[in-house]
């Protein structure tokens, strides 16, 4: 009931919550139908799609219109990335050779797609990048179809061609005047990189080999290490989108198949997340590092371990300090739920946690924290609610009294079990709306609340409405004070200014301290 009040006013949308409202995103394995195009729109968003969904199907070279059977000529010597390449042509293909000798062409197929090709310049190495990129096909489909348990020496490989493509210095364009303000950076086109017909499918290749249930973990950890989890996490400060959707779905993946590397993965987030609190408020991937997590918590046992509260405690809550939490708040709203509906003794923690951080000339940001809170506030149970509801309220009553007022919308019965408290700390803010609010659907759905208080419990409402009078009174009568006080010092001012003599205001003599 309180929510339609605060609703009524308009407010700026946000597009990143809108678009992954709209289930339009598409997965890894609906972009990569798109690769043939090399367009640099944007195939996807941040999605609410769940990231433990099915593997993307298979893709081939047939599938993006190329032709396994071309073969491009040998070009002579390359200088690719300061070393210098004797060739680079195309290798059979798989099946053209027996199959005893498809793993080794494998490798040989890894080890030439270790080259990395400039993109900065579209004109340049064009048969050669081709070439790579066929042969980058040609391994995603082996290690989908592959019928038998990958060697170590493969998985070696296989992490080293994926390492010298994906591993690499991200380039940012200069957005320091325009972090602070998170509309301004949602209406931003976001940087593609240009290599992506390239990393597309290199990023594809690792989701699958790492899905794949002929990568043994046991073996696959010495490779996919702590070194390769913390270079993965460095690049989710892409700015291309559709390179943070792939990461997000593979580090899922990594998550959910190497047991191992679980709480390292978890720090390593933790680390982020403080950093980009507490010392450059600048991330691109906070909201996808969220959805990996809001699944995480999704699965954490009962009873919930201190590290996991902590988590909560020095991480998630602050989160709700920088400005442009409009760009993962929808993602973080989710996680903290999750916590609350894990444990409801969370719930005071978290709700005083959010009157910590309460935006104070911020109203669309004070609109996100008011809808957070009335999620929490469903899955609360009384007890907990009763150990905040006198603080929680009187930061509600300011919501109410501010111009901008524009919902409370949660927690009726709460409300209605605790009128006794709670009705005293808000009836003067629904006063005021009822008499001056400048929006006229605020101050209708102010006195049909009045009504519902009114008809619940006349007695209380009566005398809420009687302290509200007095309360008028003696403001208007201390006011009337101040301002009699002023004209009287106007007045003396005055007549002291004719004659340039000054004017002594006479203040408390300072107390007398000893010496001794």
């Amino acid at each position: 009931m309180i929510r339609q009040i605060l609703g009524k006013l308009p407010r700026k949308p946000s597009k990143s919550g809108d678009s992954r409202d709209s289930g339009g995103s598409l997965t890894p394995s609906a972009i990569i139908a798109s690769v043939s195009s090399r367009s640099s729109d944007i195939a996807g968003t941040r999605s609410g799609n769940p990231i433990g969904g099915n593997v993307p199907g298979p893709i081939s070279a047939s599938t993006l219109g190329l032709n396994n059977g071309n073969k491009i000529p040998q070009v002579g010597n390359l200088k690719l990335n300061g070393s210098s390449v004797a060739s680079y042509e195309a290798l059979p293909a798989f099946r053209d050779v027996p199959s005893s000798e498809k793993q080794n062409l494998f490798i040989k197929k890894l080890n030439l797609c270790c080259v990395v090709f400039d993109f900065t310049d579209p004109s340049k190495n064009l048969r050669e990048k081709d070439i790579k990129r066929q042969t980058l096909l040609e391994l995603v489909d082996y290690v989908t179809s592959a019928s038998g348990k990958f060697s170590e020496n493969l998985m070696l490989e296989s992490i080293k061609m994926v390492s010298a493509n994906l591993f690499r210095t991200l380039t940012t364009p200069p957005r320091e005047n325009k972090v602070l303000e998170a509309f301004d950076l949602e209406e931003e086109e976001p940087s593609m990189d240009p290599a992506w017909p390239h990393l597309q499918i290199v990023y594809e290749f690792l989701l699958r080999f790492v899905a794949s249930p002929e990568t043994d973990a046991k073996l696959a950890k010495r490779y996919i290490d702590h070194s390769f989890v913390l270079r993965l996490l460095d690049l989710f400060d892409s700015e291309d989108p559709r390179e943070r959707e792939y990461l997000k779905t593979i580090l899922h993946r990594v998550y959910g198949k190497f047991m191992v590397h679980r709480p390292f993965i978890r720090k390593a987030i933790n680390n982020i997340f403080y950093r980009f609190i507490f010392e450059t408020e600048k991330h691109n991937g906070i909201a996808e590092l969220l959805e990996i997590l809001g699944s995480i918590i999704n699965g954490f046992a009962l009873p919930l371990k201190e590290e996991h509260k902590l988590f909560l405690v020095r991480a998630l809550i602050p989160l709700h300090k920088p400005k442009c939490i409009p760009m993962y708040h929808q993602q973080l709203s989710y996680c903290i739920t999750q916590f609350v509906e894990k444990d409801c003794k969370l719930a005071d923690t978290i709700i005083r946690g959010l009157l910590k951080f309460w935006p104070i000339t911020n109203s669309s940001k004070e609109v996100m924290f008011l809808g957070e809170l009335e999620e929490v506030l469903e899955a609360t149970q009384p007890a907990e609610f009763h150990r905040c509801m006198v603080p929680l309220f009187r930061q509600i009553a300011r919501c109410m009294s501010s111009s901008h007022f524009q919902r409370l919308s949660f927690g009726f019965g709460l409300i209605k079990q605790n009128r006794k408290v709670i009705l005293p700390i808000i009836f003067p803010a629904l006063e005021r709306n009822a008499r001056t609010h400048w929006n006229q659907a605020v101050q209708s759905l102010t006195l049909n609340v009045r009504k519902i208080f009114s008809d619940l419990d006349p007695e209380l409402f009566e005398e809420c409405l009687v302290k509200f009078q007095e309360d008028e009174a003696n403001e208007n009568e201390n006011k009337a004070k101040r301002e009699a006080v002023w004209k009287r010092l106007e007045e003396i001012a005055a007549s002291k200014a004719t004659s340039n003599e000054a004017v002594l205001v006479r203040g408390a003599a300072p107390p007398h301290t000893s010496s001794g």
